[in-house]
C-alpha cells in the first residue's frame, strides 16, 4: 500500500510540474508513423537493472540499459497491428491511424515520454477548459510491468485518455475510482492465482514454497495466493522477495531444509532465470517448479544446460494464438538496413537490426503476449470507429474526437477478433481469454497439457498423464506431515505440520467432516481403538428362560415351599418349649417376612422396567428389617433374660410390662417403610443402561440412587450390628440351648454373603451380575431358614425327648446355679 501511495504521489507531482512548466518543449520518439488519430505506446524494450543514483533531475538513456527481445517483439507486434488496419477500408474507412511508441525502461526517470503524448504542438500546457483538444491521441498502450503502469496512469486519467494494458496483471489496478479510464486485455493476478491454486489442488500438493519478485506484482500475487489457501489444507513453509540483491543459493538452500517440493516462482522473467540458473548450478533435483506466466514459456531457460536435472517445470500462460501476417512483416522490416544517421544505427528503432537481432530471434520469443498487443489495438480502433460514426465505407472525419469519447465506446466494445469475442467488464477486465497449463518436455519444448476458462469463475482441464515427473511415473508429493494412519486424528496445532494420535475407544474419526477430531459413539453404539465408524452395542440382560434364572427361581419355590411347612409345623406344635423359645408367635412374623423377601428374587430376571425395579429392592429390604428387627429382640431377650433380668429388674420388668419386643419391631418396620417412600418418591430406582463396562455391550440394569436409599441401608447395618453384638453376648448360654449361637452363625454367613457379592461387584458389572445379586438375596434368605428354624424343625421332629417343659428347665436350673457358684 505504500509503494502505492509514494507511486500516486509522484504521479501527483509530476501533474504539479506539468502546471508549474508552462511551456516545455519535449522531444518526439524514435518508433512513431503519423496518421490521423495516434494510438500511444509505453513499452520497455530496454529494462534498468539497477537504479541510477543522481546528484540532479534527469531522466534515463534507455539505450544504454539491456536489451529485452519479449519487449521488443510486443513493439514490432503493435506496430504491425497499426499498419494492418491502415490497409483495411472494413474498420476505419478514409482514416489512419499513427502511433507514438516510447521506451519506457524506467517507472520513475523516463517522464519526457509520457510528457510528449499529452503535448499540443510539442509543448506540454494546463487545460483551461475540460473539452481541449490536448492531441491526435486517443488511447495509450502500456507494457507489462503493474508497477509501471500504477506510476504513470494517474497522469492519463486526469485527462480521461484511455490506458490499455497488454500486461499489467495487478489486481488492485483494475475496479478502482483512480483508474477509472484503464482497461485491460489480460485477466489480473486474481485469475492467474487461481489457476495456480488449481494446479496445486489438483496434484493434491500441501507444503508449498513461494518465491515472488521484490515489486507490487509479486507482492499482491502472494497476497491473492495466501487469501486463497486460507480455507484449505494448502500452506506455504517458505516465502521469500527476490531483487537484485538475493543470494539465491541462501534461498533455495532454505528451501531444502523446509522439505518443500513444490516451489511456485512468480517473478518476472530475469529474476526467474537467475534463480533457475542458481538452482541449476546448485545441483537442485527433485522438484516441482510452477512458473507464472512471465517466465513459462521461456525458451532460453528450456534449452539451458543441466535444465533437465532440477526436476519438473510446469507453467502458465497465455495461450498462443497465431496471428496471419506477422511473420512476413517481421522479415519485411528487418530486411530494411537504411539509416539517417550515425545515432538512429545505434539506437533500437522500427528500422534498424538491433545489434544483430535476427527475424528468427523476434519469431522464436514467447509469444503468449500478442493476442493481448493485437486485441488491445484493435479494440481502440473498434471505439474510434463507433465515435467516428463509420458506416457504409466512410467515416465522420469532420467532427472533433476527444480521448473520453473514445474511452465510452471502448468499454462497450463487443466485437469478434481471431473467433474470440472481445468484451470488457464494468472494472476493465476482459471478457476473453484463457490459460494454458505447460510442462517442459524433455524435448525443450513448453507442451500443453491443460487449459483453464477464467471468465466467471476458473475452471481448469488439467491432463496430468502426459507430465514426465522426475519421479519416474508417480507424482511428486509434498507434504509437511505425512498424512495420518487411519482411525488417527491430527492435533490442531498446524494443517501441514501435526502429529497423530489415535481415537480410543468409544469414538472414531471421520476425515472427510473434521480429522482434528474424535467423533463420541452414541449410547447405543461402540468403536475400538482407531475406528472410523461405530457400531451396534448387543444388549445384555438374563431372561427368565435362561437356566440359571429357572434353577433360581425353582429355589425359591422351594424355600417358599419350606416356610410354609415349617410354618404348619410350628402352628402344630406352637405350645412347646422348642417353638415357644424360638419367639412364639414371632417365629410366623419372621416366616411371613422371609415369604415377601423372596419375590424379590423374581424381579431380578427378564427386561428391567421401573416397576420390575422397585420390587427388585422395595420388598426385600422392607420385610428383611422386620426379619433383622425380630432376631434383635430375640438376641436382646435372650441376654436379658439370662444376665440382665438380675441386674436389671426394673428394665425386664418394662419390658415385659409393654410389650418391648414388638415396639422395637414396629419402630423399624415404619421407619424403614418411611425411608424407602421418601427415597423412591424422590428418585425411584429404574432402568440404568451400563455402558462404560464392557465397550461393545450394553448391560441392561437398575439403578438405585445411593444418597435417597443411604437411610435404608444404614438401619439394615445398625440392626444387623445390633444382632450380632446381642447374640455374641449370649454364646456362653447352656450348652444345648444355642438360639443366640444360632443367631450370631446366622448373622456370620449374611455378612459374609454381602462382602462377596461387593467384591464381585466391584471387578464384574456384567449381564451376570442380576444373578449373582438374587443369589445374594435367596442366599440371605436360606440362611436365616437353614440355621435357625431348621434345627427346631429337627429337634420337634427328630427329638421329642428335648420339646418338653422338663427339659428346658433343667438346662436354665443348671445355667443358674453355674452362674451363682
Amino acid at each position: 500500500i505504500a509503494t502505492t501511495a509514494m507511486k500516486h504521489f509522484l504521479a501527483f507531482l509530476s501533474l504539479l510540474e506539468l502546471h508549474a512548466l508552462a511551456q516545455h518543449t519535449v522531444s518526439a520518439s524514435d518508433f512513431h508513423l503519423d496518421g490521423d488519430y495516434v494510438i500511444g505506446g509505453l513499452i520497455d524494450i530496454h529494462h534498468v537493472s539497477t537504479p541510477a543514483t543522481n546528484d540532479r533531475p534527469e531522466s534515463i538513456n534507455c539505450s544504454s540499459q539491456p536489451f529485452l527481445l519479449r519487449s521488443y517483439r510486443s513493439f514490432q507486434l503493435m506496430r504491425f497491428s497499426v499498419e494492418e488496419i491502415n490497409n483495411s477500408t472494413d474498420l476505419l474507412p478514409n482514416v489512419s491511424l499513427g502511433y507514438e511508441i516510447f521506451d519506457h525502461c524506467s517507472e520513475t526517470q523516463n517522464f519526457p515520454g509520457i510528457l510528449n503524448l499529452i503535448s499540443v504542438n510539442g509543448l506540454v500546457q494546463p487545460w483551461s477548459e475540460p473539452n481541449m483538444n490536448l492531441s491526435r491521441l486517443i488511447a495509450v498502450l502500456i507494457s507489462s510491468r503493474s508497477t509501471e503502469t500504477m506510476s504513470v496512469a494517474s497522469i492519463f486519467m486526469a485527462y480521461l485518455i484511455p490506458v490499455v494494458s497488454y500486461g499489467a496483471t495487478e489486481s488492485a489496478i483494475s475496479g478502482k475510482p483512480t483508474f477509472s479510464s484503464f482497461l485491460q486485455t489480460v485477466h489480473p493476478n486474481a485469475a492467474l492465482i487461481e489457476v495456480i491454486f488449481n494446479i496445486v489442488q489438483h496434484f493434491s500438493w500441501h507444503w508449498i514454497a513461494f518465491l515472488i519478485s521484490d515489486n507490487d506484482l509479486g507482492k499482491n500475487g502472494l497476497n491473492l495466493f495466501k487469501k486463497r489457501i486460507k480455507d484449505t489444507e494448502i500452506c506455504l513453509g517458505y516465502t521469500q522477495k527476490l531483487n537484485d540483491k538475493t543470494i539465491y543459493s541462501d534461498v533455495l538452500q532454505k528451501i531444502e531444509s523446509q522439505g518443500t517440493n513444490i516451489i511456485i516462482v512468480f517473478a518476472n522473467e530475469m529474476t526467474a532465470e537467475a534463480l533457475i540458473e542458481s538452482a541449476i548450478k546448485l545441483n537442485i533435483t527433485d522438484k516441482v517448479w510452477i512458473a507464472g506466466d512471465t517466465w513459462s514459456l521461456d525458451e532460453k531457460l528450456r534449452m539451458k544446460k543441466g535444465i533437465e536435472n532440477i526436476g519438473t517445470v510446469l507453467g502458465v500462460s497465455q495461450p498462443a494464438v497465431t496471428i496471419n501476417g506477422f511473420r512476413d512483416f517481421i522479415y519485411t522490416s528487418k530486411s530494411h538496413n537504411h539509416f539517417d544517421n550515425a545515432e538512429q544505427q545505434k539506437s533500437c528503432n522500427q528500422v534498424c537490426n538491433c545489434n544483430g537481432v535476427s527475424a528468427e530471434d523476434i519469431l522464436a520469443v514467447d509469444s503468449s503476449v500478442s493476442f493481448p498487443i493485437y486485441s488491445a489495438v484493435y479494440a481502440i480502433a473498434h471505439a474510434l470507429h463507433k465515435t467516428l460514426q463509420c458506416d457504409l465505407g466512410k467515416c465522420n472525419t469532420n467532427m472533433t474526437v476527444y480521448p473520453y469519447m473514445v474511452l465510452k465506446e471502448l468499454r462497450n466494445t463487443n466485437f469478434t477478433l481471431l473467433n474470440q469475442s472481445i468484451q470488457f467488464d464494468e472494472d476493465g477486465n476482459p471478457l476473453f481469454g484463457s490459460y494454458s497449463v505447460v510442462f517442459w518436455n524433455h524435448s525443450g519444448g513448453a507442451q500443453e497439457i491443460g487449459f483453464c476458462n477464467v471468465h466467471s469463475s476458473v475452471d481448469c482441464f488439467i491432463n496430468g498423464t502426459e507430465i514426465q515427473w522426475y519421479t519416474e511415473g508417480n507424482v511428486p508429493t509434498s507434504l509437511c506431515s505425512e498424512d495420518c494412519p487411519i482411525g488417527y486424528i491430527r492435533d490442531k496445532s498446524d494443517k501441514c505440520c501435526f502429529t497423530c494420535d489415535i481415537c480410543p475407544n468409544g469414538t472414531y474419526v471421520n476425515e472427510t467432516e473434521d480429522p482434528y477430531k474424535c467423533n463420541n459413539c452414541k449410547e447405543t453404539e461402540w468403536s475400538e481403538e482407531g475406528s472410523t465408524s461405530c457400531s451396534l452395542r448387543s444388549v445384555e440382560y438374563i431372561p427368565f428362560t435362561a437356566m440359571e434364572s429357572v434353577l433360581i427361581m425353582v429355589w425359591t419355590c422351594v424355600l417358599v415351599g419350606l416356610i410354609l411347612a415349617m410354618a404348619v409345623l410350628f402352628a402344630i406344635n406352637y405350645n412347646t418349649p422348642v417353638v415357644r423359645s424360638a419367639g412364639g408367635p414371632m417365629c410366623f412374623l419372621i416366616l411371613g417376612c422371609l415369604n415377601l423377601c423372596s419375590v424379590s428374587v423374581f424381579f431380578y430376571f427378564g427386561k428391567p422396567t421401573t416397576s420390575f425395579c422397585i420390587l427388585r429392592f422395595f420388598p426385600f429390604i422392607l420385610f428383611y428389617t422386620v426379619c433383622l428387627a425380630c432376631f434383635v429382640v430375640r438376641s436382646f431377650q435372650i441376654v436379658c433374660i439370662f444376665k440382665m433380668s438380675n441386674k436389671f429388674p426394673q428394665f425386664y420388668r418394662w419390658w415385659m410390662k409393654y410389650n418391648g419386643q414388638w415396639l422395637v419391631i414396629a419402630g423399624a418396620f415404619v421407619t424403614q417403610a418411611l425411608f424407602l417412600l421418601i427415597g423412591y418418591s424422590y428418585a425411584p430406582p429404574g432402568p440404568y443402561n451400563e455402558t462404560l463396562w464392557y465397550p461393545n455391550e450394553i448391560i441392561l440394569s437398575c439403578d438405585i440412587n445411593i444418597n435417597e436409599t443411604a437411610s435404608s441401608m444404614i438401619l439394615l447395618s445398625c440392626l444387623c450390628s445390633l444382632c450380632f453384638i446381642f447374640s455374641y453376648m449370649g454364646k456362653d448360654l447352656p450348652k444345648n440351648y444355642n438360639e443366640a449361637k444360632a443367631i450370631t452363625f446366622c448373622l456370620l454367613l449374611l455378612i459374609i454373603t454381602w462382602i462377596i457379592f461387593a467384591a464381585v461387584y466391584m471387578l464384574y458389572r456384567g449381564k451376570h451380575i442380576q444373578t449373582i445379586n438374587a443369589l445374594a438375596v435367596l442366599s440371605s434368605l436360606y440362611s436365616f431358614l437353614f440355621w435357625y428354624f431348621l434345627p427346631k424343625c429337627y429337634i420337634i421332629i427328630f427329638q421329642p425327648h428335648k420339646n418338653t417343659q422338663q427339659y428346658f428347665q433343667g438346662l436354665i436350673q443348671n445355667y443358674t446355679k453355674t452362674i451363682s457358684q
